[in-house]
């Protein structure tokens, strides 16, 4: 529940999923107040209830980058569902995805994400009490405002995202917080990562960061061609999968 808003919850169900490098995926519609919100959902192989996790995109929209990281975690055991937060627009173009960053309704975006999280806290396969978030630079940020509005998310993932400051929004978070974060990233620079590490850690919460030398922003996407550190890239989602799956497996 975001200020006070009711949400209605209840999912449409989508024929046999097709798979896709190993993995199921299919596309899923959820209620998300009044409105109607979609998703691209990879699903594991192997029978029972898994980890789930709301895998965020990134300014771009839920474009082709996104939807192999979902289905990279899918394969890793977790039932993934990526929302599509710019409902059905995606770029390659940075000025066109700061216009569609700045022009998303935040509330929406935040009732999209709590919406995929009951969407996945409702399903069969999903052990509802082990599902987390991870997202990068938009993304990243939002994966932490989910942990602010959502207390019974049990991890969080951020990828060089905003930062909150706000010592009552820090005291909401109640799942561990993984960072990762580029030492020459001019957004999310060094020291509002220390700064919040010392807020997380003045209230008693986890936050394990760590700090890339020689990255800058984006580091962990080869589309960025110039930014691109795969060294960097492939620490960070070993650090990240362990980090989940110690916690949700």
């Amino acid at each position: 529940m975001v200020g006070g808003l009711f949400f209605c919850f209840w999912f449409i169900v989508m024929p046999i999923p097709e798979a896709a490098g190993g993995v199921k995926t299919e596309t899923v519609h959820f209620g998300s107040g009044p409105e109607t919100a979609a998703g691209y959902l990879a699903l594991p192989t192997s029978p029972g209830r898994h980890p789930a996790l709301v895998v965020i995109q990134e300014w771009w929209g839920l474009n082709d980058w996104v939807k192999e990281q979902t289905r990279e975690f899918a394969r890793q055991g977790y039932v993934a569902l990526a929302p599509d937060l710019y409902h059905g627009q995606v770029t390659t173009e940075p000025e066109e995805a700061r216009k569609l960053k700045e022009s998303m309704p935040k509330e929406r975006a935040l009732r999209d994400l709590e919406a995929a999280f009951d969407y996945l806290a409702a399903r069969s396969d999903v052990n509802s009490s082990k599902i987390g978030s991870i997202g990068w630079c938009m993304g990243g940020g939002l994966s932490l405002q989910l942990a602010i509005h959502e207390p019974r998310l049990a991890a969080c993932v951020v990828n060089y995202g905003a930062l909150p400051t706000d010592p009552d929004s820090i005291r909401k978070i109640h799942a561990p917080v993984l960072g990762n974060f580029g030492a020459e990233d001019r957004s999310i620079p060094p020291a509002a990562v220390h700064a919040f590490e010392k807020a997380m850690k003045s209230e008693g919460k986890r936050f394990d960061a760590k700090i890339y030398e020689g990255a800058g922003h984006a580091f962990e996407n080869p589309n960025n061609k110039a930014g691109y550190r795969p060294e960097a890239a492939r620490e960070a989602k070993a650090r990240t999968l362990s980090f989940l799956d110690s916690i949700l497996k």
